[in-house]
């Protein structure tokens, strides 16, 4: 299936000169939504994964029925202040300031194989942040799936340690 087909370019968006990538146009698409999660819980199945990590609020949509599709548990990462319970955070640099993430304290065992999963991989700054979150908890990152990786920022260099899988590429 072309995914392409399936998400939203809307040029200047959120200001001149970027080329947005909208994924609502994917997640209601039926056929395109199951796809996307197929395609991801392929490329995970043999892979020993124990939990599913996904940033809010698309790595939700995703992660979520990548999980249950895997039969694994899934764990939320939240900016700042969302989550309820004792948390691990890490604060990271924005291109105009930084911002915050975190994940409850007893949500990853140590040793467990987590796979990221996102909409988006774009410079790699949230998704190195989540994978050094997964990793002060314990967990052991196996693999980063995407929807959707915008090749020329470059996103993968940061990431060259890790397992990472995009369905559909970019050049921006």
């Amino acid at each position: 299936m072309d995914l392409k087909s399936k998400i939203r370019v809307i040029e200047g968006f959120p200001k001149e000169g970027i080329s947005f990538k909208d994924v609502t146009t994917l997640i209601q698409d039926a056929e395109g939504l199951k796809y996307a999660i197929d395609a991801i819980v392929e490329d995970l199945k043999d892979k020993n994964i124990d939990l599913i990590v996904g940033p809010e609020a698309r790595g939700f949509i995703f992660g979520v029925p990548v999980a249950y599709a895997l039969g694994v548990g899934f764990v939320p990462v939240r900016k700042n202040g969302k989550l309820p319970y004792d948390t691990v955070k890490i604060e990271y640099d924005l291109e105009y300031g930084s911002d915050c993430l975190e994940i409850h304290k007893d949500s990853i065992k140590p040793g467990q194989r987590v796979a990221v999963v996102d909409d988006l991989l774009a410079t790699g700054g949230t998704i190195e942040s989540v994978a050094k979150l997964v990793e002060l908890a314990g967990g052991e990152v196996a693999a980063m799936e995407f929807v959707i990786e915008l090749t020329e920022l470059k996103g993968r260099d940061k990431l060259q340690k890790y397992n990472i899988n995009s369905l559909v590429q970019y050049d921006v």
